[in-house]
């Protein structure tokens, strides 16, 4: 199964981290092209490679890490996601004020899902801060929970599977309604680290 990531900012860059550390293959793109990445995937060796948003959209499952007011642009050209896990990364949210967005309502990850029709979007690497991401997740004799949601089960399998590979507790929130349990800022569980441990 093929994996990339759009967005190569602080989040974006500690899920790349996360992956190639532990054997798992990643494009990586950005809006400026592969070549500005190379800095990037020389760190962080064989199991990185740059690529073109375009291409990176071709991928099983697509990470979307980028700021929340690039989100709509970004995606308008990469259709037709034709059943594509599209995973949700991103926050609703104003930079630098980080103030809410508003959405009419929705949860953030709806937007992103009416965004990119067709995709099979799931919300998740979006809570935690990027440095408590990247770190090591088995902490204190336990390990780091990091949750889901999405309207399709098979989808959230995938990307769950992939969360446990990468050494996380996996927790499945729901549909994408409950999403907002994790939206930053106002959800609960935004910027909560944490850790399931060992019975």
């Amino acid at each position: 199964m093929s994996i990339s990531i759009i967005g190569a900012g602080a989040i974006g860059s500690a899920i790349a981290r996360k992956f190639a550390r532990n054997g798992i293959e990643v494009s990586i793109a950005n809006s400026r092209g592969p070549e500005t990445l190379q800095a990037l995937v020389s760190e962080l060796g064989p199991n990185a490679k740059a690529v073109t948003l375009k291409e990176a959209a071709q991928a099983d499952i697509v990470f979307l890490a980028v700021n929340w007011d690039r989100i709509e642009g970004a995606l308008k050209n990469l259709g037709p996601w034709d059943g594509r896990i599209l995973v949700d990364a991103n926050n609703a949210v104003e930079v630098p004020s980080y103030q809410p967005i508003d959405l009419g309502g929705r949860a953030s990850s709806q937007a992103v899902a009416e965004w990119a029709p067709g995709a099979r979007v799931v919300k998740a690497f979006n809570h935690l801060v990027a440095p408590v991401l990247e770190a090591d997740p088995k902490v204190d004799g336990g390990r780091r929970v990091l949750f889901v949601a999405g309207e399709d089960a098979d989808a959230k399998k995938a990307v769950s599977d992939l969360i446990v590979k990468v050494g996380y507790v996996s927790i499945d929130l729901g549909g994408l309604e409950q999403s907002r349990l994790v939206q930053f800022p106002g959800g609960p569980l935004a910027i909560v680290n944490l850790v399931q441990l060992n019975q």
